[in-house]
């Protein structure tokens, strides 16, 4: 199972350590990063029940000396929250456009819609969707994302159904600590869980395409899984008391779908040296 496992790290790790070396992140900082992790789910998850858990233990359980776990445990956590916030309220305003009828024109489509006015506006959308932000800088960000754009008749157009930073390379890394560790957790959880209580996890794929065809691929799948999550969307959105106050139940979960597009370059024979 070792043996297994530590294939699976080195696939997984392939394109992480791409990605940290091309942004300047030395083997030191992930290492101590990595260390501060395993410090502290060993302490938060590992601990022997009834009794408090200590340096000693998880020194133990990680292979760290007592001394190392001790530093790592002092280090501060680096924060994303800004990218993270900027994320969810754009991604929640531009759902929320798509989906709710009251800014939907004649044919069902988001409206173009006018940026301050009585009805359907902009700003009324920014308000009813995400919390007391600024209508201005709402706006901003979906124009500096090209999400949106200006119409001569001063009203603004919906010109892409999801928020997709384009600028700015923290946004976009802050989304890889949130959607990947999503789909490791999603495996996490059925690894551990009997069947019945298994999270979907499926895919689908071809090792000998031709390259021509993958341009028809990748159409394809957006239009598909966009109008996939659409609908998904409309269907929580229902169940989040949020958006529905009067919805009831206990507790607070978070729950949701992930679709992703993938494809690599293959070597004669369909076999890859990262396998």
């Amino acid at each position: 199972m070792k043996q297994v496992l530590s294939a699976a790290i080195i696939r997984l790790l392939r394109p992480l350590v791409r990605i940290l070396l091309r942004n300047g992140v030395p083997y030191g900082s992930f290492a101590d990063l990595a260390k501060r992790v395993y410090v502290d789910v060993a302490m938060d998850e590992f601990g022997i029940q009834g009794r408090k858990p200590t340096i000693s233990r998880v020194s133990i359980i990680t292979g760290l000396s007592r001394k190392e776990a001790k530093r790592v445990k002092g280090l501060s956590y680096p924060k994303d929250t800004e990218a993270v916030e900027r994320y969810n309220r754009a991604a929640r305003v531009i759902s929320s456009w798509v989906r709710d009828k009251r800014f939907s024109d004649s044919k069902g489509q988001p409206a173009d819609l006018p940026i301050e006015g009585d009805g359907a506006s902009f700003s009324e959308l920014v308000k009813l969707y995400s919390g007391d932000v600024p209508v201005r800088a709402i706006l901003d960000e979906l124009v500096r994302v090209g999400a949106i754009e200006r119409l001569p008749d001063t009203r603004i157009r919906l010109v892409t159904r999801a928020y997709l930073p384009k600028t700015e390379e923290d946004d976009k890394l802050s989304i890889l600590g949130t959607d990947v560790r999503d789909i490791i957790g999603t495996i996490d959880h059925n690894l551990r869980c009997n069947s019945a209580e298994s999270f979907f996890q499926r895919k689908v794929s071809y090792d000998n395409l031709p390259a021509e065809v993958l341009p028809k691929v990748r159409s394809f799948t957006a239009s598909e899984a966009q109008a996939l999550l659409e609908k998904m969307d409309r269907w929580l959105s229902k169940h989040d008391r949020d958006i529905n106050p009067s919805v009831g139940g206990t507790g607070r979960k978070r729950a949701g779908m992930g679709i992703y597009y993938f494809e690599e370059n293959l070597t004669e024979g369909g076999n890859n040296h990262e396998d």
